[in-house]
């Protein structure tokens, strides 16, 4: 009666464990998931002419910022996840076409590329080390928080262009 209790015992801690994890990288996918609802509200925001807006000559304009952002996106959850991206580093602020559609399309693709690939993880998987664009030793989840941190950037930037472009940002999502 014993090895059955402590087999009981063993799969109830194993089995929270298991649920434990999912739950972490759910928390994850939320938190992206809540960041492309708040880009979208930008690319949605900023009207089609303003696609094209520079602050300044030698800065990036918004289409550029948040392309830049979609190939960061790919960039840094390839290399985390180990999965291909199926742009080549800096394809897509290189693109020709930087309508308000193209690049909302192209962005919003690149959040469904990392909330699809992290769905797949486990929380194993997100301690695992790796060295990241062959150069930065970290984990799988701290790449990860690197993309996170780098599209809040980018996104953020993007609401000076918005007030130059004489439109109000959109309310901020912290939830």
């Amino acid at each position: 009666m014993k090895l059955k209790s402590l087999a009981l015992v063993l799969c109830l801690i194993i089995g929270g464990q298991l649920a434990k994890a999912q739950e972490k990288v759910a928390d994850i996918v939320k938190e992206w998931e809540r960041a492309k609802a708040y880009t979208k509200e930008y690319l949605e925001t900023m009207p089609e002419s303003g696609y094209a807006l520079k602050p300044t000559p030698e800065m990036r304009s918004f289409a550029e910022q948040l392309l830049h952002l979609a190939d960061a996106n790919y960039g840094f959850a390839s290399a985390a996840i180990g999965t291909k991206s199926p742009y080549g580093q800096g394809e897509l602020e290189k693109t020709g076409d930087k309508s308000k559609s193209n690049v909302s399309t192209l962005v919003l693709a690149s959040y469904d590329f990392v909330i699809d690939n992290i769905k797949k993880m486990t929380e194993a998987q997100l301690t695992e080390p790796i060295k990241l664009f062959g150069r930065f030793d970290m984990t799988k989840g701290m790449a990860l928080e690197k993309d996170f941190e780098h599209q809040t950037h980018h996104r953020g930037q993007t609401t000076v262009y918005l007030r130059l472009a004489g439109v109000k940002p959109p309310q901020e999502k912290l939830f």
